[in-house]
């Protein structure tokens, strides 16, 4: 440990004080007390320590600082000149500081690392302008002589285009020469948390504020864009203002008396910021105008911006002196003068966030007209949204969010598969912070949700990793995603039904995304489902009214996948099913089947396309199977060696009724309307598809006259060519009815299937014919 002997210190009062001058990069432990004696040389030089103005008793200050070896002190030149020159004497020169810390590496890393947009400056530093007004009006409760100025309570921002200077003015708190040491001093030592925690420790302070930055860091973002930043403060505990001025990559600032009358203030603070020559783009007053909307249109404080506007106004234009002669030799003509209208040009300030911040009022107050102005002034809209829904959530997560389900889907904008759609703004005390997610509040199949989120508990300078990893954002996820299946709900309840309708045309493939991506909120999406039916084929129903209308012995749920209402209505799969009027679902958009399979039931009941093998549609005669069997199972296997690998095998019917023969889907393979839509994927691998494509059964009516004569005709002559290419015929049009689309040799079915009906029907021709 480095500690001073009373022989060391009897020394240095000895010797001269040039040996001492730069004694401050000497280390100097916390534990080392110094006494104001020790410390003062025949030019009586003070040190002092790096953050505060005062003389430095390392003894009270030994806990705060935490100085490591290595650290650098600061030095403080007294004046030694007569209290009664003092008056006349000029003013003293700027007190130079040394940050408490390697200010170059930590600079950099917050310009850097800290912030990935260089705009949030502004927001930074409203955010702070905010926070300072906040402080005044909270303490002037207990002390109204803080009021004394009248100042209003503003933001003021004022820019010089030409030089590149931005001025931010505010009304507040302002600083004492002392806080701007230890607040602007400090690295990342925060004046707010100071001050909420002294607020919390009070026994009767309240516990509402609005006080938003508590990281200390906000401040330094000035230097993102500028060289230099000159802040000038003034405290209404101090009769005195001061300026703070510190450029970047420096490692020390410097604080004066302000003595310029021209550049004194009644009260708060201005920051001046000398931006870097690529950055002097920000000092242009529509791009600060255009960020304040953007980050701090919800502040709490008015803010004004330094403005150019304009006024029309009628001039009168000079008479061209031909026809005012003309003019005059008329006198009994009205003389009537010339105007003209021009704009006259000049400077004001605006108010930049007129917006009033609609989730923090008390939903009963808000009518349905201003959520619908918030939704469209917010997001840039024309049309109405179809629900909202404003909400606040206590607990254990704090937050306030309002959302909306718009009326039209943006065409060209927003795709299915981006995520990314900019319609969710998260604000932090009222302050934004960003609308660029990717799926850590919404679900990519909910993105079309827009709204904001204001939360007390996320940090100010929250980034994407931090959202990714945030405990608090997946509570908060979870809660927005069930508010918007309520709303959407809502909707579907309503009495008027075309609103669940428009909202179906440009939203119900997100749904059924959902149904594929999100297992857990299966119960919650099922019931937004709307299809076709065979009972229903011009207005969607939903699953609930489908198993409303279901048979009592009914216990499943069928459907059948096609690409239009028209092939599935025409289907040989339905044939059955419409006998004994039981509902079958269509599923004619592309991602209809992948959906249910995906949910698997509904209601405890099973989901099942009749498209498959193993159909159970209930009342079996166990006593005519058992015949029909016996009667027709020898050409069962007569067929399938005729059919050869094309089939997996051919079994009787039960689900047919006017047609012969029917091609079904093995169980656990793909239908014919899944096949099809793979083979149409632009990407595809098609050598693939013979491996995942499933098996194929061919089944037989019995009841049919083909049938039975086929059956006849294995019986008399099972090599019959007449009989062999009849079910080579069935079997292709099997393959057309059943929705296969399967090329043979690279050439389509259909040519082959139209060739050998003409074969097939001039051989029938030209047989008759001869007898």
């Amino acid at each position: 440990m480095h500690r001073l002997s009373r022989s060391s210190v009897s020394a240095a009062l000895r010797a001269p004080a040039t040996r001492y001058r730069n004694s401050a990069a000497a280390p100097i432990l916390s534990s080392t007390l110094i006494s104001d004696s020790a410390v003062r040389g025949d030019n009586n030089t003070m040190w002092y320590s790096a953050i505060t103005v005062g003389k430095c008793d390392m003894a009270r200050h030994s806990v705060h600082l935490n100085l490591k070896s290595g650290s650098f002190l600061g030095s403080r030149y007294d004046s030694t000149a007569a209290a009664s020159d003092s008056a006349n004497s000029p003013p003293p020169p700027a007190e130079k500081y040394e940050y408490q810390a390697e200010v170059s590496r930590l600079m950099d890393l917050i310009v850097n690392s800290l912030y990935s947009n260089k705009e949030v400056f502004l927001r930074e530093l409203i955010s702070n302008a905010s926070d300072a007004l906040d402080k005044l009006r909270y303490l002037s409760v207990t002390d109204s002589l803080l009021l004394k100025d009248a100042v209003d309570l503003d933001i003021r921002i004022q820019t010089d285009k030409d030089n590149g200077i931005i001025t931010i003015t505010d009304s507040g708190i302002g600083m004492t020469r002392q806080e701007l040491v230890d607040c602007l001093g400090t690295i990342a030592q925060s004046g707010t948390a100071k001050f909420l925690k002294a607020v919390k420790e009070s026994k009767d302070a309240g516990t509402d504020n609005n006080l938003i930055g508590q990281f200390g860091v906000g401040f330094y973002s000035a230097f993102l864009v500028s060289d230099k930043v000159v802040v000038s403060t003034k405290s209404p505990k101090s009769d005195r203002q001061y300026v703070w001025e510190g450029e970047a990559n420096a490692s020390s600032y410097t604080i004066c008396e302000e003595t310029n009358p021209e550049n004194l203030i009644p009260r708060g603070t201005r920051l001046t910021l000398y931006l870097k020559h690529d950055d002097k783009g920000f000092a242009h007053p529509e791009r600060i105008q255009k960020l304040v909307k953007n980050y701090s249109q919800f502040v709490s404080f008015p803010i004004y911006t330094w403005q150019e506007k304009g006024i029309t106004k009628e001039v009168e234009v000079d008479e061209d002196p031909v026809e005012a002669k003309d003019a005059n030799q008329d006198e009994k003509i009205e003389k009537k003068k010339k105007t003209k209208k021009v704009v006259e040009r000049y400077w004001d300030w605006d108010l930049a966030n007129e917006t009033q911040p609609i989730w923090l009022r008390n939903p009963k107050e808000v009518t349905t007209e201003e959520y619908n102005e918030f939704y469209k002034k917010t997001f840039n809209e024309y049309a109405d949204p179809l629900a909202s829904s404003h909400f606040t959530t206590e607990g254990e997560v704090e937050f306030r969010s309002v959302l909306y389900v718009p009326a039209v889907s943006p065409m060209g904008k927003d795709d299915i598969i981006n995520p990314k759609t900019k319609n969710i703004r998260l604000y932090v005390k009222r302050v934004f912070i960003s609308d660029d997610f990717d799926g850590e509040l919404f679900p990519r199949y909910l993105s079309f949700v827009k709204g904001v989120v204001d939360s007390n508990d996320l940090p100010l300078n929250v980034s994407r990793e931090i959202l990714q990893e945030s405990r608090i954002v997946r509570i908060m996820r979870k809660r927005l995603v069930r508010k918007a299946f309520d709303m959407i709900l809502g909707i579907s309840m309503s009495e008027n039904r075309a609103d669940y309708e428009t909202f179906w045309e440009n939203f119900g493939k997100r749904l059924k995304l959902g149904c594929i991506e999100d297992r857990e909120n299966h119960k919650r999406l099922a019931p937004l489902l709307r299809f076709f039916s065979s009972q229903s084929e011009d207005e969607m129903i939903s699953l609930d009214e489908y198993v409303e209308n279901m048979k009592p012995e009914q216990k499943d749920i069928y459907y059948i996948a096609a690409d239009s209402v028209s092939s599935a209505r025409n289907a040989p799969f339905l044939e059955r099913l419409l006998e004994k009027d039981l509902e079958v679902l269509y599923l004619v958009d592309p991602i209809d089947e992948v959906a249910i399979q995906n949910l698997k039931a509904y209601k405890d009941k099973n989901f099942v396309d009749i498209s498959k093998e193993d159909l159970d549609l209930g009342g079996k005669n166990e006593e005519e199977e058992k015949v029909t069997k016996e009667e027709f199972g020898k050409t069962c296997d007569w067929i399938k060696k005729r059919l050869g690998e094309n089939v997996a095998s051919v079994q009787i019917s039960n689900r047919l009724r006017s047609s012969p023969c029917v091609l079904v889907s093995g169980k656990f393979g793909w239908s014919a309307n899944m096949e099809r839509l793979m083979k149409a994927q632009t990407v595809g691998d098609t050598s693939t598809l013979e491996f995942m494509k499933g098996r194929r059964v061919f089944e037989i009516n019995p009841e049919h006259p083909i049938i039975r004569e086929l059956n006849a005709a294995y019986k008399s002559n099972p090599d019959d060519e007449d009989a062999l290419k009849a079910i080579d015929l069935l079997y292709d049009a099997a393959l057309v009815s059943s929705g296969y689309t399967v090329s043979f040799f690279f050439t389509p079915i259909p040519i082959i299937f139209s060739k050998k009906i003409v074969v097939f029907l001039n051989h029938t021709f030209f047989f008759h014919f001869i007898l």
